[in-house]
């Protein structure tokens, strides 16, 4: 058994190690809108909107360098790809401020940077072996997973 046991936790290690946080090489994305033309946003508040087609969610961004770097590109739309069943990611083209740690648990309504470069918008919950670095948390993320559906999905940003 502690054979076992030590083998599947030199597997997971390489395979964190060696495959990122999973994601397929979809091709490059790009933003569709940063309507600030990169000045940074001061504003106060803590609170943003994010909008999926029709539904609208209100996320708490977290007090970090991650959160607010990502609050100064706000208003943002976003194509995000489809990935693992469980998230949907975008791959900025420069990088946030990265301060990343394991989480043990991803919630349903995170958001959160993988690397210094990947928004990653998580729309169920579980446990995870790769370290990320928080940005926001949907405050109320009932019908999440049925607003961004099962493929890729457009998704705006903009502080409340």
């Amino acid at each position: 058994m502690r054979y076992l046991l030590t083998t599947f936790i030199m597997v997971v290690s390489l395979t964190s190690s060696m495959s990122g946080c999973g994601k397929k090489d979809m091709g490059t994305t790009s933003e569709i809108a940063n309507n600030n033309d990169g000045n940074t946003n001061n504003s106060t508040g803590s609170k943003m909107k994010i909008t999926i087609g029709t539904a609208v969610f209100t996320a708490t961004i977290s007090n970090n360098a991650a959160g607010t770097a990502f609050k100064a590109r706000l208003p943002l739309t976003l194509n995000m790809t489809e990935l693992n069943g469980n998230e949907k990611y975008f791959d900025f083209q420069t990088t946030l401020p990265a301060n990343a740690s394991n989480p043990g648990t991803i919630q349903r309504g995170d958001i959160m940077l993988y690397g210094s470069n990947t928004l990653v918008l998580f729309y169920k919950t579980f446990s995870t072996p790769y370290n990320y670095t928080s940005i926001a948390r949907i405050d109320n993320p009932s019908g999440l997973a049925v607003a961004l559906g099962s493929g890729n999905v457009t998704v705006t940003f903009i502080m409340e």
